[in-house]
Formats: structure tokens, sequence, C-alpha cells
């Protein structure tokens, strides 16, 4: 019997933070190991209710949520992971990573992933944002450390414009958390 893979699901606060559910849900379906972590700003475009349902697990919320036990949270997560999905990210946590900056959860978790646990980044932002020459340098910082991008789509965003900035199909991430 295989031992499930123990995947962390960032979210971010983005507009496409609703669909991170759709994925933890595939996630789990695939009999992976699903723990979420939300930023302050995603918990403003959904609750942490859906995914603790979803996924049958606790939701950190905090830099200082705590399961029973000593060790720090987001150090247990970090340790144990196989894989850092965050979904959607956004240019502000895609810039806090590339610069090395943990002032939260989320991010103090991918400065203190274990070295062979992956990193999968889905941008969700306006096209202007992912286009912009420091959102490319911290891309591009990101993937020279590692670190793979799924997307942006092209199609309708929230802010009303038409082009790049979506959040790749929750399916396609699925399958490429899976192939990983």
């Amino acid at each position: 019997m295989s031992v499930a893979k123990k995947i962390i699901l960032g979210v971010t606060g983005s507009i496409a933070a609703h669909k991170a559910a759709d994925l933890a849900s595939l996630l789990t379906k695939a009999k992976c190991d699903v723990r979420v972590v939300m930023t302050a700003d995603a918990r403003r475009f959904i609750t942490p209710v859906p995914f603790k349902t979803l996924t049958r697990n606790p939701v950190v919320t905090d830099l200082y949520d705590e399961d029973e036990g000593w060790k720090p949270a987001h150090i247990e997560l970090a340790d144990a992971a196989d894989l850092l999905v965050i979904a959607p990210a956004t240019a502000n946590v895609i810039a806090k990573m590339a610069h090395g900056l943990a002032d939260d959860a989320l991010t103090c978790i991918a400065l203190a992933l274990n070295p062979r646990a992956k990193i999968l980044l889905a941008p969700a932002m306006n096209g202007k944002m992912w286009l912009h020459p420091a959102t490319q340098a911290n891309v591009q910082t990101l993937q020279a450390r590692g670190a793979e991008f799924i997307g942006p789509d092209e199609g309708l965003l929230s802010c009303g414009y038409e082009g790049i900035g979506r959040l790749w199909p929750v399916e396609k991430i699925a399958a490429r958390i899976l192939a990983l």
C-alpha cells in the first residue's frame, strides 16, 4: 500500500481563491494528504470551512496556529511536505518567496521547506501585474531555484480586462500535481 503524498496547498488573496476548493477536492479524491494554508488576504475571498471539510484536515490561517505537540505547525508542515502548491499565487506571494520574506504561515513554510519537496505555483492576477518586469524577474528567480510555474491562462479577467492572468484550469493543475 502506497503512502499518501503530503501536499501543502497555499491559497492567497485572489478572486480565484474559490477555485482552490475544487483543487483541494480533486487532490483529496486522488488519495493525497492535503494540508491547506491560507493567507489573511485569501480569507477575504473564501473561508477555511470548505477546505477543512474537503480535505478532512485542519486549515492553517495564521503563523501561530498550533496543533497538539511542541513543534510549530509551519515547521511541521514544511518538514513533511512532498510538494508545496500555491494556487492561486499572487504577485505579492511570488515576490515574497523570491526575496526570502517570511511574514505569514505560507511564506514561512516556503522558506523552511525541506529540500526534497517540489514547488508548483499557479499564478492568478491582472495581466499588467503578471507582465510587469518585477514580477517576471521574481518568476525567473524562483524558476532558477527549482520552482515550477503552471499558467497563467488567458481570458476574461475579474478586473474586466481580457488577456493573460487567469488561474490555469483546476483539472490541469491537479494533473500536474499528480504527475509530480
